[in-house]
């Protein structure tokens, strides 16, 4: 085997790796996401039982990477405190090792027994949980192949005179194997994965086990280095758990590190083996962490709020609220987070509609460039949850799950175009008016005003409509609609009785007055297709609004029969 063929099936057997961690962890957490996280707040009474929760949660995730990025979420949603979510990450490096360990044992002969039974729960089940559980069988079945993969596609690299002279570069040089370990593990977010790659150089004897402890310490500092970084733009209470959790690896790290021969001589006596060696210092590694840093979570969390102080709240109203990418992999918490981005993007519109009649009463200018500026909000929102709920629809959507999805995301476009027509038709119209000093007559502002009110109302009828579903309340807004063409017909027979006065005013506002009517109109069709799902859903919906006749068909296909 050549040196190409070598590096490809290496390369090859790691991403099968990374590939079962993922399937495990996105497996169980569609199966069990909104449990687990109900766990976090049951075990956030203390820091003892923080430090077992994380341990748990973890050894459930198979990635501390992945409980970083959750516990990080929380924090900055107020959901749990700093010093327990530093006890919880505490706990999650240790529960992150107790895979390890297992996987460390020869345990080969399962892995096709755990995909083929994964394959067969994921395919003859109709049940939701039942199929993500045949997922984390099949994400365990891999990461066991992938070893077994990895250790003999290992095997020619101790012959390689090139691999061979990097090693012996790196033989005594352990600070520098630390940082390429901590490298290689931002770069692929997974310190499990980085130390099974180490132990199995390790088992084939491809590395020197001291070597291997210092890839090891490498390892778990990338595990913490990645999150941390991944939480840079987010808010600072997202920041400074991932910051506390990197200082205490860091710590503990470097006092390892120039106790690396006493600790081998150590780890020896309780198993030689080279590969089984490493991952008892994972292990050690992390349980020392624990001991000498849950006693002092308290000020560990106020050392993380002095390097990462408090900055001045800027609001950003086009800055989303809770679209939260740490419960991704979990669609109904996240729809859940773009149903409440949905209800801001509503107030929003609420906001640049309500201002709408003051810019048309008083031609007020200021008014009108609030409403443009606020359009730029609105339209960052739905592009934010828009490419949240795109995410989203990368995991599999169960049925209910994926009729939500289509009906957020057909609301939001809806009261994005509502938004559009605000910003670009009726402040034209106002602008219009405005330029040439225009005036409605008495009797027409008032039927702008009770006309705009309204549309306004049939806003928040929509906006519980979306959130409650309630049949009754979406038959009332889809009657509205109805009630608001009968009032465009009353408003414009109205006003086409003032013209025939001769009224000078509403002459020259004939165009904007039915205009603006007209519009407000389109915009009350936009709120109003909120309720046509949940009708449907009910059988509430006639199919059509055509009346049939006996000599003429409903439809007819323009091509014929």
């Amino acid at each position: 085997m050549n040196g190409v063929d070598t590096i490809l099936n290496i390369l090859g057997s790691v991403c099968l790796l990374l590939w079962g961690v993922r399937m495990v962890r996105t497996g169980l957490t569609r199966a069990f996401g909104a449990s687990l996280r109900r766990a976090i707040g049951a075990c956030s009474r203390n820091r003892v039982s923080a430090f077992a929760g994380g341990v748990v949660l973890t050894g459930v995730l198979q990635s501390s990477t992945a409980t970083a990025l959750l516990l990080a979420s929380f924090a900055g949603r107020g959901l749990i405190s700093l010093s327990i979510g530093l006890a919880v990450m505490l706990g999650a490096n240790v529960g992150t090792t107790l895979t390890a360990q297992i996987l460390s044992f020869p345990l080969g002969w399962i892995s096709p027994l755990m995909i083929a039974g994964g394959v067969i729960a994921f395919l003859s089940n109709s049940s939701d949980r039942a199929r993500h559980l045949g997922r984390v069988a099949i994400g365990l079945g891999l990461m066991l192949l992938s070893l077994h993969l990895l250790e003999a596609a290992a095997l020619p690299l101790r012959s390689a005179p090139a691999f061979v002279a990097v090693l012996e570069g790196l033989q005594d040089e352990y600070v520098m194997a630390v940082l390429v370990a901590t490298g290689a593990t931002w770069l692929i977010h997974s310190s499990l994965s980085t130390v099974l790659l180490v132990m199995s150089f390790a088992a084939s004897g491809i590395i020197d086990p001291k070597l291997g402890m210092a890839m090891v310490i490498g390892a778990n500092i990338g595990g913490a280095v990645a999150p941390y970084f991944d939480q840079a733009s987010t808010d600072v209470e997202a920041r400074r758990l991932p910051l506390g959790n990197l200082i205490t690896r860091v710590a503990v790290g470097l006092a390892l590190l120039p106790f690396l021969g006493h600790l081998h001589q150590w780890l020896l006596m309780i198993d030689p083996a080279p590969g089984r060696l490493l991952v008892n210092f994972h292990t050690a590694f992390s349980v020392i962490a624990g001991i000498v840093f849950l006693p002092l979570t308290d000020p560990m969390a106020a050392l993380c709020r002095r390097l990462v102080p408090d900055r001045p709240q800027t609001d950003d109203p086009g800055k989303p609220r809770s679209l939260d990418p740490n419960v991704l992999d979990t669609p109904a918490e996240a729809l859940g987070c773009a149903m409440r981005e949905t209800l801001n993007l509503g107030d929003r519109v609420a906001d640049m509609l309500r201002q709408t009649m003051e810019v048309f009463e008083k031609n007020d200018a200021r008014a009108m460039k609030a409403i443009e500026a606020a359009d730029d909000a609105v339209d960052s929102l739905y592009e934010a949850i828009k490419l949240y709920l795109i995410q989203t629809s990368r995991t599999e959507l169960g049925e209910e799950d994926g009729k939500r999805y289509v009906e957020i995301l057909t609301f939001v476009t809806n009261l994005e175009h509502a938004g559009d027509i605000i910003d670009k038709n009726l402040m034209e119209l106002a602008a219009k008016k405005i330029k040439n000093r225009y005036a409605f007559s008495t009797e027409g502002t008032a039927e702008l005003r009770a006309f705009h009110a309204r549309v306004l109302d049939n806003l928040r009828l929509a906006l519980n409509v979306f959130t409650t579903r309630d049949i009754t309340l979406a038959r009332r807004l889809v009657a509205e609609k109805a009630a608001i063409r009968e009032a465009e017909a009353h408003a414009a027979d109205s006003h086409y009785a003032r013209l025939r006065e001769g009224r000078p005013e509403s002459i020259e506002t004939s165009s904007i007055h039915m205009d603006v009517i007209r519009d407000l109109k389109r915009i009350n069709g936009h709120f109003t297709t909120v309720a046509y799902p949940i009708l449907e859903a009910a059988g509430e919906l006639a199919e059509t609004r055509l009346k049939t006749t006996t000599d003429q068909p409903l439809i007819r296909s323009p091509l014929g029969s």
